[in-house]
């Protein structure tokens, strides 16, 4: 998977969207299109100069990342400072930093959150045919695999519990 398909790359750039909408007189709409395109110009921009730990970060490796603060971001693309100036989304030179930080420690927050508890996820509908009937829950790893998937590493162990609401 390249780098910028991975889902810590996705919620990353939701984080720098999520930011720039904050701004209330930031003239974006959520729904525009332009602010995803320059939400993920901006991702990309700066995704690869955050550390390993940072950009690899999930809820089984929370503990490897480092405090938020402690990140160096000497290496930060011109391009992305230059961007957030010259669209006045931060007021003057020392805070693409201040955003970037806010941003990274958005992103960390969300990459490392805990799963759901899957019995909250219920929906109205069954997942597979959309219908509104009674659902039950299934596993999507069969529980008599769970401790093989972990054994061999197939499934993070966050994931073993995982459910699909579905009808008969």
């Amino acid at each position: 998977m390249r780098e910028f398909e991975t889902v810590q790359f996705s919620t990353f750039k939701d984080c720098i969207a999520q930011r720039m909408l904050h701004r209330n007189d930031l003239e974006l709409d959520s729904q525009d299109s332009a602010l995803d395109d320059f939400a993920s110009y901006l991702a990309t921009e700066s995704w690869p100069t955050l550390p390993d730990n940072v950009k690899n970060a999930t809820y089984e490796t929370r503990e490897k990342v480092t405090e938020v603060d402690n990140i160096p971001l000497d290496s930060t693309s011109t391009g992305f400072i230059d961007s957030l100036l010259s669209y006045r989304i931060v007021p003057d030179a020392e805070d693409p930093l201040k955003f970037l930080r806010k941003v990274i420690e958005d992103y960390v927050e969300q990459a490392c959150a805990p799963p759901p508890v899957w019995s909250s996820t219920r929906t109205s509908e069954c997942e597979i045919c959309f219908r509104e009937i009674p659902l039950t829950y299934h596993h999507l790893i069969p529980r008599s695999t769970h401790a093989k998937a972990l054994k061999k590493g197939w499934h993070p162990e966050a994931m073993i519990n995982s459910v699909a609401w579905l009808c008969r």
